[in-house]
């Protein structure tokens, strides 16, 4: 008793030292490490609580699932031994037989007979068949011991029969075994009663090759029933999948219709030698948790306590530290925000303008410290050296209460020597009892803002001048009030200031009128969103100011001027110059046009003179004929009737000719009016009939029925089958060709495509001897002529022509193979093909014939 007494007094010895210096050790901390270390305690416990549980889990479940583990493997392999050992000897007995048969020792009767005694000791076989190379059943033992002649026939569709030209399971094993000359087994199947079994199939080698199989064929199930020992099957549930990871046998019946739960502990092992695909797995599951469970209910219990307690006490230690530093806390982090987040640099002076405070943004400004400017007078050190007189002067008259109310604008002095714009307000600081104890001052940098102002002043005085130095007129209206907020030095040069030249190029009425209805007007663009009209484009128009005699082409758009209000702006360029040098071009082209049909007649003249050579000399025979046989009272009245009605045809067919002549070449105004296709090539061929007929051309016409209305000037498009007509027939001419290719044809039709839509197609086709590339490339050039008299103007006024009326001029050469038989030139005009008029007319118009002496027209129709 006295020895655990002393026992007792060293150890409190022991331990009051340590108590004393842990005591010690606290007092010295901050109250704020006191507040980390009280809540580290909680922190702790809960660690180890959750680490106590995890490290106790995880051992015990680690401990029983490896022991588990080892039974399970363990019992596999033993199950996986004895079927090894069981299908090796029954493959070295039937190793034994096929020899046997192979040396010719037995026939089917003593085979049957070995084979019955194999198989009543060996209750996993199923049957034992003898089949030749031919797939033939030689001999068949079921294993019951008994010849079953029903076994092994082709007859049924039986599965564990091998036949060829099929891959089932049987027929596999067969194949390899008499490929491979050894043993064979095969894929598991369901034999015809639907038990899952699988074949060996022993090769029979004889002088000749191979002679046939002896099956063996085995059941599963039983094989797993009788050869797995009892007391691993009690153990453990031990089963035989397929290749497919499916059931095929197991120790254990599985309840119907409910699927089987998934061991947690597994072990699969091939079942050798059979190699086939089926698998012998193990299966165990964990059983022990009454002790875990107890245990990890009393250590949470205990590390629950530990934790509650150590959190109480955690919680009172921290609500009185924290009622302490609550009010200081609430006092020194407002001032200290305040100071901290303002951007604007404080500084406060007593009454001698001695520095008493600076807040850490006025230090960041000049770069001094804080200690470097407490208790500093004038000059201070952020005073640049070449501004202290200024500053000193600023300084007294901002303390006598005469600065500006907008600050005052000063150089400061960085101390790394650079300086910056500064903007100082200064005020009195007056204490809480209403005396001022001395000044406060605010200072910002403004050298950014200072320069960004400097950058848009010079911007906009450069805009400016850019403005004013434009030839074209700039002015912006307000859309509301009508007034003119801008206008450059070319509009107010035409304009002047008056916002009436704005609303005479934009062509409205803008702005509000301040009469007596102006209450009554209707605004225009009350409700739309001012974006909306200021993403809206306008496209460009034309106007004629008829005080200026001008054309201006104007753009105008809206956007937002500076205060928000809705304006227009426009851009007025000065068109005149242009608009007269468009109206000189067309006066040009008309006087083109026209010459080109002068030219035309011009080149005729000789073949027109011919032309109305024969009715007038038909006129004067006619009447020289009929005033001798009046003279002579040698006429009748019927006779005289006949030779005057001759007569006058003779003169209506010359009248008819220079009448198209007289519209041909008539000066007049370009104009579109609805015309038809007939009408025009009617008049078209009729005028360069005289051309064809002189130089011995033939022309072939062809116009299809029912063709749209056009909307063209038909003299126009006349004169353009008129130039390609005689250019066709000057072609073939020159080129002196033959009868059978002096012809040309002429061929009106309607297309669409969709490049041009619905157009009609005029197409004129001679079979001279076309053109040289480098001419087709350059035949629409101004003055550009392969004629040794032409002046290069007809087929550049054709294109003009073609493409005036929205459509397409084309040439290309005709080939025989490689060799040129002749040209074609094809223009379309645009039309509407849902609008079709009358068929033309029969007998109108068809193919022409020229001859030297000249001819009438043919009137056979040209049908389509």
């Amino acid at each position: 008793m006295s020895f655990l007494t002393d026992l007792q007094g060293a150890a409190r010895q022991m331990v009051q030292p340590l108590r004393r210096v842990m005591v010690r050790w606290w007092l010295s901390q901050s109250p704020s490490r006191q507040d980390r270390f009280a809540t580290l305690g909680p922190l702790i416990s809960v660690l180890l609580f959750l680490t106590a549980i995890i490290l106790a889990f995880w051992y015990l479940r680690n401990e029983e699932i490896e022991r588990e583990s080892e039974a399970v493997k363990r019992d596999s392999e033993i199950a996986q031994q004895q079927i090894r050992v069981r299908l090796n000897d029954n493959q070295e007995q039937l190793l034994r037989i096929a020899r046997e048969i192979v040396t010719r020792a037995v026939d089917t009767q003593e085979f049957s007979a070995q084979a019955k005694a194999f198989a009543r000791d060996r209750p996993e076989i199923t049957h034992i068949t003898w089949l030749s190379k031919h797939r033939e059943a030689r001999a068949s033992v079921s294993g019951a011991g008994f010849q079953d002649e029903s076994l092994m026939t082709t007859e049924g569709n039986d599965p564990s029969m091998p036949l060829a030209n099929q891959s089932n399971p049987a027929e596999l094993a067969f194949q390899a075994a008499r490929e491979r000359r050894q043993p064979s087994y095969s894929p598991p199947f369901a034999d015809n009663i639907g038990t899952r079994v699988f074949q060996i199939h022993v090769p029979l080698i004889d002088r000749t090759g191979f002679a046939g199989v002896v099956i063996a064929e085995y059941s599963i199930e039983a094989l797993l029933r009788y050869y797995v020992p009892s007391e691993v099957a009690t153990r453990h549930v031990v089963a035989i999948l397929d290749a497919g990871e499916q059931v095929v046998a197991s120790t254990v019946t599985q309840m119907p219709g409910k699927r089987p739960k998934r061991a947690l502990i597994q072990h699969e092992v091939p079942l050798a030698p059979a190699m086939n695909g089926l698998v012998l797995r193990g299966e165990g599951y964990r059983t022990s948790i009454g002790l875990i469970s107890n245990t990890l209910f009393w250590m949470v219990v205990a590390l629950s306590v530990l934790t509650v307690w150590m959190l109480l006490g955690t919680w009172k230690h921290m609500r009185r530290r924290l009622q302490i530093q609550n009010a200081l806390s609430s006092e020194t982090n407002f001032r200290r925000a305040m100071e901290n987040s303002m951007l604007t640099g404080m500084r406060a002076m007593d009454m001698e303008s001695r520095i008493s405070y600076v807040n850490p943004a006025f230090c960041a400004m000049t770069g001094f410290s804080e200690a470097e400017m407490i208790g500093r007078k004038p000059p201070f050190p952020f005073w640049p050296p070449d501004r202290l007189e200024e500053n000193a002067r600023l300084l007294q008259q901002e303390l006598q209460g005469r600065s500006p109310a907008g600050g005052v604008e000063v150089k400061i002095l960085r101390k790394d020597g650079t300086t910056f714009d500064g903007r100082v307000y200064i005020s009195p600081l007056v204490d809480s009892k209403g005396k001022q104890t001395g000044w406060m001052t605010s200072m910002t940098n403004i050298t950014e803002a200072k320069r960004v102002r400097d950058q848009l002043s010079a911007s906009h005085e450069r805009f400016t001048t850019v403005l004013e130095g434009l030839d074209a007129a700039v002015s912006v209206l307000s859309v509301q009030q009508g007034e003119l907020l801008f206008a450059n030095r070319s509009y107010r040069l035409w304009f002047g200031a008056d916002p009436a030249g704005h609303a005479l190029l934009s062509g409205s009425q803008l702005g509000r009128s301040s009469g007596p209805d102006a209450d009554e007007e209707v605004d225009d663009y009350s409700g739309l969103p001012a974006q909306a009209l200021t993403e809206m484009g306008s496209d460009p128009r034309e106007v004629f100011v008829e005080s200026l005699e001008m054309w201006f082409d104007v753009r105008s758009r809206y956007l937002q001027w500076t205060d928000g209000r809705l304006a227009q702006m426009l851009i007025a360029t000065d068109i005149t110059t242009r608009r007269h040098a468009e109206a000189q071009a067309a006066s040009q082209a008309e006087k083109a046009q026209m010459t080109s049909r002068l030219m035309t007649m011009g080149e005729m003249a000789s073949s027109v003179a011919h032309e109305l050579n024969q009715p007038l000399t038909a006129i004067t025979n006619y009447c020289n004929g009929m005033v001798s046989r009046v003279r002579n009272d040698s006429i009748q009245k019927e006779d005289l009737l006949a030779a005057l009605e001759k007569t006058a045809k003779q003169a209506q067919r010359a009248g008819q000719i220079i009448h198209r002549i007289r519209n041909f070449v008539k000066r007049s105004e370009p104009k579109r009016e609805p015309a038809q296709a007939f009408d025009i090539v009617e008049d078209a061929v009729e005028l360069a009939g005289i051309e064809l007929r002189r130089r011995n051309v033939a022309i072939h016409t062809y116009i299809a029925q029912r063709l749209p209305t056009l909307m063209v000037d038909p003299i126009l498009i006349e004169q353009v089958l008129m130039n390609l007509l005689k250019n066709a027939a000057e072609a073939i001419d020159n080129a002196g060709l033959p009868v059978s290719r002096r012809h040309i044809e002429l061929r009106v039709v309607p297309k669409h495509t969709p490049e041009l839509g619905g157009h009609i197609d005029f197409s004129v086709t001679d079979m001279g001897p076309g053109m040289p590339e480098e001419v087709i490339s350059r035949m629409y050039e101004a003055f550009f002529s392969t004629k040794a008299d032409g002046l290069g103007i007809g087929l550049g006024l054709c294109r003009s022509i073609v493409e005036s009326h929205q459509g397409r001029i084309r040439a290309e050469n005709l080939y025989n193979g490689e060799t040129v038989v002749g040209c074609r030139f094809a223009f379309s005009i645009p039309v509407d093909i849902s609008r079709v008029d009358p068929p033309v007319p029969t007998g109108s118009l068809g193919p022409t014939t020229g001859s030297p002496e000249g001819s009438a027209v043919n009137n056979k129709q040209a049908t389509p």
